[in-house]
């Protein structure tokens, strides 16, 4: 992977947007939040571009996406996509593609959402109106983009703010008239978290030690972030850490320590920082580079110790960042090492 490639890569995992400070700014990550300084309109354009129905239904029939908190009952002739939160139709391309926003999102899609800033996104407005949920108040916005109709659902709740976009080719019509439509939507549901095993599933490696970590955050098919509750640390950040996989790094051991200092410069959160050892190890019989640093909070009145590993191979490496409080540093460092050790492929 090119330094530019490492560099992109970094930056994504450094904007998961998990709730687990130091790594990462507070938002929900199984909600897939965005930030709410982003303007509500290019929120609402991010997920437009990212995309590509029976009334009275019993809870035990809707189904959740993998690693979704959102949930409904499909058609009969949709399956759950692996390739966003939602469900697709394999033979004609139509979709419902789920989406989970801040609580506040809501009042500012409310008062945001109009025919204008709809044709700034390339979509025709045909109408908007109050829609029933059991999960809260809620509106839709029916329109069309090129040869696709959609119908947009934006839904409150007391815990997130749901996004439901329905994506209809015009030769799938007939197949998915607006009564079917709008009794799919009419079955959303919300549960109140993802199974931890769950979202360990979406991941592209097995953790077989979690060494009394919880699952703070999960970005599917890329990383992972595990923390210590902070329930009781109120005057310090709980100690993390941050796994993650990328494709490339140097098929030459004597480029590796460049490359792991490269990818340790992305590190989010810490300031301050002052490496005390990088060295190349071998673990399990793979290689691998350590490199150790003292740094501070971003607020620079707490000391914290890093560690990172880098595990290469396979077309690819590995990578573990764990942050710890000094003070925390003799309890964390053996358990970042057990979580380290009990990594597997899937």
């Amino acid at each position: 992977m090119s330094r530019e490639g490492v560099r992109s890569h970094i930056a994504a995992v450094a904007n998961l947007r998990f709730n687990c400070p130091p790594l990462c700014p507070k938002i929900d990550p199984m909600a897939r939040r965005m930030p709410l300084q982003m303007p509500v309109l290019r929120l609402l354009l991010l997920v437009l571009a990212w995309q590509l129905g029976t009334a009275g239904a019993h809870a035990a029939d809707v189904v959740y996406p993998p690693g979704s908190r959102l949930g409904l009952v499909p058609p009969s002739s949709m399956v759950t996509s692996s390739n966003f939160f939602g469900f697709e139709d394999p033979d004609t391309t139509a979709a419902i593609i789920l989406a989970s926003l801040p609580t506040e999102a809501y009042a500012e899609l409310d008062k945001t959402i109009s025919a204008d800033a709809l044709k700034k996104q390339g979509m025709i407005f045909e109408k908007r109106e109050a829609i029933p949920l059991a999960t809260g108040q809620a509106f839709l916005v029916i329109g069309r983009q090129e040869k696709l109709h959609k119908w947009i659902l934006i839904g409150s709740s007391p815990v997130l703010t749901a996004l439901v976009t329905v994506q209809i080719p015009d030769a799938a019509k007939s197949r998915y008239p607006d009564a079917a439509i709008r009794g799919t939507l009419a079955t959303l549901a919300i549960r109140p978290t993802v199974p931890v095993e769950e979202q360990l599933g979406l991941l592209p490696f097995k953790l077989a030690d979690l060494a009394g970590f919880q699952v703070a955050g999960i970005m599917p098919g890329r990383a992972v972030v595990l923390s210590d509750s902070t329930a009781a640390l109120a005057s310090q950040p709980p100690s993390q850490i941050l796994i993650s996989v990328a494709p490339g790094g140097p098929a030459e051991a004597r480029n590796r320590e460049e490359f792991a200092r490269d990818v340790f410069a992305g590190v989010p959160n810490v300031r301050d920082v002052r490496v005390t050892s990088s060295e190349a190890l071998r673990i399990a019989g793979q290689p691998m580079h350590e490199i150790m640093a003292e740094a501070k909070d971003p607020g620079g009145s707490i000391s914290l110790k890093v560690v990172q590993w880098l595990r290469f191979g396979g077309g690819g490496y590995l990578q573990l960042v764990g942050i710890a409080p000094t003070t925390a540093w003799p309890d964390a460092y053996p358990r970042f090492r057990a979580v380290r050790d009990g990594i597997e492929p899937r």
